[in-house]
């Protein structure tokens, strides 16, 4: 079983080569087995780009500017998969194959849609078209398709029918699988383990955080904001879900935490939730 650390949680602490080298070198001796690389962050990203993530609590830093194929070869660490974005695997499929095949990776991840309209039936019918035949480009050169989730694909297209049911129930088994992120979910106000066992077999990724607060400095009310925090320290199921996870046959696991580290420090958040997923892996 891969354990990885999705990369968008690097972009404070790659900055330069030698930053990123040592970052890396403290992923692997903290017990991880690779990484799982954004487009946007391993080339030359736009401005708006930046601006959003960052915005976001996400920068993506200098990475655009490193030798990644170098770094990760370095590294020890392998690539378990490249995030991409559909608009880009639809008009520059040959470029996203040769890119994911060149970091010797067979999966490609696409994210939830910019700007879309989730409660639509119609459009998201059309969204689970273009996955399928986007699956079945990529499977015609060895490599295969996942969707990853947000919190938007629970909105109800129509009472009892939610957008994911769609995206499930709606593309090729054959060309597309998911990347499952048992946090959105969660945040969304769903059970988790409903969906993942739903998924079954097809949930071939599973994107991990916890869910919790941490309190800073003097309360002013007696309510804390939820956000992400360490594997084991909040308040999701995550050993029920191992357990599913498992049951479905995963090919690795993928730790993503968006911001809330231990001191501002996503290395050593990450380094924490190693403790958790080395006892489990």
């Amino acid at each position: 079983m891969k354990k990885a650390v999705q990369q968008i949680m690097l972009g404070t602490v790659t900055g330069s080569e030698s930053q990123a080298r040592e970052t890396l070198q403290r992923i692997k001796a903290a017990g991880y087995d690779g990484l799982e690389l954004n487009r946007f962050m391993i080339h030359p990203g736009s401005l708006m780009v930046r601006l959003m993530t960052r915005a976001a609590g996400m920068p993506t830093g200098n990475g655009g500017k490193l030798d990644w194929h170098g770094l990760m070869q370095e590294s020890g660490l392998s690539v378990i998969s490249l995030h991409a974005d559909l608009g880009s695997l639809e008009r520059e499929a040959d470029a996203v194959i040769a890119e994911a095949k060149s970091f010797h990776t067979d999966k490609v991840v696409i994210t939830g849609m910019y700007r879309f309209d989730y409660s639509d039936e119609k459009t998201v019918r059309a969204l689970a078209e273009r996955l399928s035949k986007a699956g079945e480009a990529l499977k015609a050169a060895g490599l295969a398709l996942y969707y990853h989730n947000h919190n938007v694909e629970l909105l109800q297209v129509k009472p009892g029918l939610r957008a994911y049911d769609l995206l499930i129930d709606g593309t090729d088994p054959a060309a597309v699988n998911f990347e499952f992120d048992s946090y959105w979910f969660t945040d969304g106000g769903a059970d988790a383990k409903l969906w993942m066992r739903k998924l079954g077999s097809r949930m071939k990724l599973w994107h991990v955080t916890d869910r919790g607060s941490r309190q800073k400095g003097p309360a002013m009310t007696p309510i804390l904001k939820a956000d992400s925090v360490e594997l084991g320290t909040g308040n999701m199921d995550l050993d029920a879900m191992k357990e599913i996870a498992l049951q479905n046959g995963i090919e690795a696991v993928v730790l993503e935490s968006h911001k809330n580290w231990i001191e501002k420090d996503p290395v050593k958040s990450l380094e924490k939730s190693a403790e958790w997923l080395n006892t489990r892996f």
